[in-house]
């Protein structure tokens, strides 16, 4: 029979559920996903770092555990919130169960609480800090300890430590691919096209990097605040000027933004999941996206150099922006997808052609 757990938000709610997955108890920052399926990319998506991830879809678990579907190897989640798990799970692919890999990884969970009833509370009250605890007892001094708790260093954490470099069969392009917590998938659609991808950390230099003569950089997804990665948006800058063309995707969009004198802000509750509406201004066109991120670029920061190309379809932040003084273009959404709708995989093939167009 299952442990009793308790789930407590900053604000002093308790929800009483049952433990799974690795029992110890941990803060962190709590956040939903409105993802139906893809659960194992939003286990190992490095942008959840510090995270507590809620899944507001009701059951979880039911295709087990698919190494092959990871989007990183260590998952970086402080904890995950389910309203079912399910024990059995069915699927040609699996290769073993939910509670398990959580128990291997060090990560703990929560089942059997209202998950309808607690997103409701983050989505009036906003993203805000929560313990899994397995006592009921809930002092100031446990609110306290909760209401301190702040993601640091999140990139340096989620970024890797030395260039890895991935070949396709016949190179047409060099791309370095700046980490600042990269999915997988990125790397996977960059060589599918064509490209020889370096991985390089978030701490490269531009001199570095320029040195590694690419024909194109990308920008990765990562989590954290954009405004305190200083040292990167300052290298970013730098490579600006180069002329390099350069494709940034989620932080990565944010950072380029930054470097260009934008600015970012933190949004109420955030935009996770996979069928996230956004508009793209040229052709009033909606696509359905993936998306994981709580900050946004301000639109009407954006220098005259930069003009917003894609809309939030929800709350009309920005989602896209074109520069017109380099060879960049960036979005908020991730294009990669993994989980989550491939519609907008196209703007893949427009950065080979900005590269190509470039040489």
């Amino acid at each position: 029979m299952s442990r009793a757990a308790y789930l407590v938000l900053e604000n002093g709610t308790v929800f009483e559920g049952k433990a799974f997955g690795a029992e110890k108890e941990t803060t962190g920052e709590l956040v939903f996903t409105t993802a139906m399926t893809g659960y194992l990319e939003t286990l190992t998506d490095p942008s959840y770092y510090g995270q507590v991830v809620l899944q507001t879809f009701p059951l979880i678990g039911n295709y087990g555990v698919i190494p092959a579907d990871f989007e990183s190897e260590n998952p970086t989640l402080k904890g995950y919130i389910v309203r079912e798990w399910c024990q059995a799970p069915s699927n040609f692919r699996c290769e073993g169960n939910l509670d398990t890999f959580l128990k291997d990884v060090g990560i703990p969970g929560i089942y059997g609480i209202d998950t309808r009833a607690l997103t409701r509370i983050v989505r009036e009250y906003g993203v805000m800090n929560c313990r899994i605890q397995y006592t009921p007892e809930v002092t100031e001094e446990t609110l306290n300890d909760i209401r301190k708790y702040v993601i640091t260093e999140a990139v340096e954490h989620t970024t890797v430590q030395h260039n890895e470099v991935f070949t396709p069969e016949q190179t047409e392009l060099k791309v370095v691919l700046m980490d600042f917590g990269a999915k997988h998938n990125i790397e996977r659609e960059l060589v599918h096209r064509g490209c020889e991808v370096t991985v390089v950390p978030a701490h490269t230099s531009a001199e570095e990097i320029a040195a590694l003569a690419p024909d194109g950089i990308m920008l990765s997804n990562g989590p954290g605040d954009p405004a305190k990665n200083t040292e990167i948006i300052k290298q970013l800058s730098l490579l600006a000027d180069k002329k390099i063309p350069m494709f940034g995707i989620c932080l990565g969009h944010q950072l380029l933004a930054l470097s260009q004198g934008a600015e970012t802000k933190k949004l109420h509750y955030g935009h996770r999941g996979a069928n996230q509406p956004v508009k793209e201004l040229e052709t009033g066109k909606i696509y359905i996206t993936s998306q994981n991120h709580g900050y946004a670029v301000v639109s009407d920061s954006l220098p005259d150099t930069a003009e917003v190309s894609f809309e939030n379809g929800n709350d009309g932040t920005c989602e896209g922006v074109n520069y017109k003084n380099m060879p960049a273009f960036s979005v908020q959404f991730h294009p990669e997808a993994c989980g989550g709708p491939q519609d907008t995989a196209f703007l893949f093939d427009k950065f080979i052609k900005l590269m190509k167009d470039n040489k």
